[in-house]
């Protein structure tokens, strides 16, 4: 009898010290790769990645603020963006569980003054899930210009577009809106008679000890606070501001990897919500994004992962003004991606599908330059044969990649910058090396018409539309183009 319990008692230390070493190596290896994307200019910002339900790997990389050379940590806090959705999404299902909330009651039921025409028509599942039709109020003319900076009250900022047409039928299709989520954190306000940012704080953020996360206030001095920043080519600038009653409900809360971690574990009890309640949230309602669908709050896709079969994945992103975040889960194995990163946009997709390739010993992509970087300050320095060339030379060198996402960014901050036949030639590599992507399109057709070439920019805008159905903000543009060629 001895004898066997000491041969479970070795087979067990045996066990244990094969997962330490498997763990150790798979962070070592998470840490080599996002050291590299870190050398490469493209990941600036805090990381944590748990496997099992256990940290495996947390650290942070490059400057929480350059000016003082103070470094990114775990416990350095980040703006989360559209992160925030997740939080916004479990407060209305915990209201619904509570019975002070129906999901498929219109909008007016608790906001008797929003215009009827729209509100009798639109549910709250609708809001949660992007499928009530109302405009995103970020991709309003000018919204940067003449919003983003003034400070509204909730009501306020809700006038704003309660009254705009919808772009669809409520519930007939999904398009990305964050007014959908404003909106459910003003009603949260008049259901709770709190402030959004104070039933968060009780029901999510004090009873889970998230003590480095909340609702971000520019004016408060907030310990541990990454500066925000944007790259324009190689270099570096300070994020243009945003007040943060803008995002609100949306995208205005701050938060540590370290506290996502301890949100993700408690998504795996019954701290929150209910059983059936907490599923509600990861149910794949409508066809989001290419393979991915929409829950409430987190975008659900089932992925091949090799001889393991299928994987389902719930993650979600965000991107605010000099930052751009990612929490991605897989639950069958508790595993865990945080990244948050405060220089702007990046390629955090493509960080986390290597890391979640580390995690479960398949191969990978190695981190390569960005082609994007070193060609933006060629085009907007030197000109349109001037970045061609250089573009030409770099395309085929192995060291750098070819980023949709990075090609598009650079083309928008030239068209910004009134480098207009410059950000053409620049999305017309996006359409050359990306011809199914009906965003690359659209941005070709955006700087065509920009130039004055309506003929050309309703060809690119006719392609997006084509390629890309949900493209509504593109079907909007193209529509006026094509009723006042017919004029």
């Amino acid at each position: 009898m001895k004898k066997s319990i000491k041969l479970i008692a070795f087979c067990f230390v045996l066990q244990f010290f094969t997962f330490t070493v498997s763990a150790q190596d798979k962070a070592q290896k998470i840490e080599q790769l996002l050291s590299k994307y870190n050398e490469y200019g493209q990941f600036n910002g805090s990381a944590l990645v748990a496997e099992n339900g256990k940290v495996i790997f947390k650290k942070g990389f490059g400057s929480a603020n350059m000016e003082w050379n103070i470094p990114n940590q775990p416990d350095t806090k980040f703006r989360l963006g559209s992160i925030t959705k997740q939080f916004t999404a479990l407060l209305i299902v915990k209201l619904a569980e509570e019975g002070k909330i129906k999901l498929d009651a219109p909008v007016t039921t608790y906001l008797p003054d929003y215009p009827k025409e729209n509100g009798d028509k639109i549910t709250i599942h609708h809001l949660l899930t992007h499928t009530s039709g109302i405009p995103n109020y970020t991709n309003a003319p000018n919204f940067l210009k003449e919003k983003a900076r003034n400070p509204y009250t909730p009501a306020d900022f809700v006038k704003t577009f309660s009254s705009l047409p919808l772009d669809f039928k409520p519930g007939e299709k999904f398009n990305y809106s964050n007014s959908g989520y404003f909106l459910l954190g003003y009603i949260i306000e008049k259901i709770t008679g709190k402030t959004y940012e104070q039933y968060l704080q009780e029901t999510i953020f004090t009873p889970l000890k998230m003590v480095n996360s909340g609702f971000d206030h520019s004016d408060v001095i907030l310990k541990n606070r990454a500066a925000g920043y944007e790259k324009n080519g190689k270099k570096i600038v300070n994020a243009a501001y945003l007040d943060m009653s803008i995002p609100y409900a949306a995208g205005s809360l701050y938060s540590t990897v370290e506290d996502l971690y301890l949100w993700d574990q408690a998504l795996y009890t019954k701290k929150l919500l209910s059983e059936k309640s907490m599923e509600s949230l990861f149910k794949p309602y409508i066809k989001a994004w290419g393979d991915e669908s929409y829950g409430y709050g987190w975008s659900v896709e089932d992925i091949n992962n090799g001889d393991k079969g299928k994987l389902k994945i719930i993650e979600h992103g965000g991107g605010i003004n000099g930052f751009n975040t990612i929490i991605s889960r897989i639950p069958a194995d508790k595993n865990l991606v945080v990244l948050l990163n405060n220089t702007g946009g990046t390629v955090l997709g493509e960080m986390n599908a290597a890391i979640r390739s580390i995690l479960y010993n398949q191969p990978f992509d190695q981190p390569k330059r960005s082609l994007a970087l070193e060609i933006f300050d060629v085009f907007s320095e030197k000109g349109t044969a001037a970045g061609l060339e250089s573009y030409k030379k770099l395309k085929n060198d192995p060291t750098y990649g070819i980023k949709e996402g990075e090609i598009n960014q650079i083309g928008y901050q030239l068209l910004q910058n009134g480098k207009k036949k410059e950000a053409i030639e620049v999305f017309k590599i996006n359409v050359e090396t990306f011809p199914k992507s009906g965003n690359v399109y659209d941005s070709l057709g955006e700087a065509y018409l920009a130039d004055g070439d309506k003929k050309l920019a309703i060809a690119n805008y006719s392609k997006s539309v084509e390629l890309d159905p949900s493209n509504q903000s593109g079907k909007k543009v193209l529509d006026e183009l094509l009723k006042n060629k017919a004029k």
